[in-house]
């Protein structure tokens, strides 16, 4: 393995403390399992990998003084095909629950969808009606702190009560304290209540819907549905995610999974990543003190 410890001054870049949180959830180096040495360390890897995902460049455009991006894209793609992407995913998140003197498992969600418009061909291309958008569309399953427990993307055109569905489908099995769900109020209305009675039977799950205010205009900060909101702009602050610039499916969730896993490791490095707070962050953080208030 690299016995270099320097790294590139890129804002993108992990830092010490992150990596170390990091390091050892990922696959042993091949040398120590008694393989060929890594010409490029890990951490270069990494690194190459986030510097695409921030700066929302082509892996074909990353700078030559990272990883080069034939060998950064092979390592990312291998990593989502293991599921390495998850289980680091998963410690972490857990870590942060108990940092913030949380359960590890969940036991309430909230679901919501994005649609995310494709610049390219690939898996999956469909047309949104609702919002006009031709592309994917990103389903997420997070818990009240906003941490993501679920991802799924599929085709644009898929309605949100059958993605709801793909998203809900073994969700007990994944967290067995899970019992309560908030959900747009598209997902449920008066005229068909499947959604609902379905998750109760299927999956031992309440699912809550929570409605706008028709007499509002506009954008509206919505009890417990701003958490997953705050999730969406978490995730856009990566230009990569602006858009889905993925060909694949399981790449499109890796990298959502990818940039929660940079925001975790900053948080219980106590550090945070560089980035401006929108109006729906300022709001959110204010909501979230009156409620540890209560």
């Amino acid at each position: 393995m690299c016995v270099c410890t320097c790294k590139p001054a890129y804002d993108s870049s992990v830092t010490d403390a992150q990596w170390v949180l990091i390091e050892p959830l990922l696959p042993r180096p091949a040398a120590v399992l008694g393989g060929r040495p890594y010409v490029h360390s890990r951490r270069l890897i990494i690194d190459t990998i986030s510097y695409v995902l921030v700066s929302g460049c082509a892996w074909r455009l990353v700078p030559h003084d990272l990883a080069p991006w034939s060998i950064a894209y092979q390592w990312f793609r291998a990593w989502t095909r293991d599921g390495t992407w998850d289980r680091v995913h998963e410690v972490l998140r857990e870590r942060v629950r108990i940092a913030d003197g949380r359960d590890p498992q969940p036991s309430a969600a909230v679901l919501d969808s994005q649609s995310a418009r494709s610049s390219e061909g690939g898996e999956q291309i469909g047309y949104d009606a609702g919002k006009r958008v031709r592309g994917r569309k990103r389903h997420l399953l997070v818990d009240t702190l906003g941490l993501v427990l679920h991802v799924v993307v599929h085709s644009a055109s898929v309605q949100d009560r059958a993605g709801a569905r793909l998203m809900l489908t073994g969700a007990r099995a994944r967290f067995p304290l899970l019992g309560l769900v908030w959900v747009d109020g598209g997902y449920v209305n008066s005229v068909d209540a499947g959604l609902v009675g379905w998750a109760r039977r299927s999956e031992g799950l309440e699912v809550v819907a929570v409605p706008r205010n028709a007499d509002v205009k506009g954008f509206q900060v919505l009890p417990r549905r701003w958490v997953v909101e705050r999730t969406f702009g978490w995730l856009t602050r990566c230009r990569r995610l602006a858009r889905d610039y993925e060909r694949k499916t399981a790449h499109a969730e890796a990298m959502i999974k990818f940039a929660m896993i940079r925001l975790m490791a900053a948080r219980l490095a106590g550090e945070e990543l560089p980035a401006p707070r929108s109006d729906i962050e300022k709001e959110a953080a204010r909501r979230l003190a009156e409620d540890l208030k209560d």
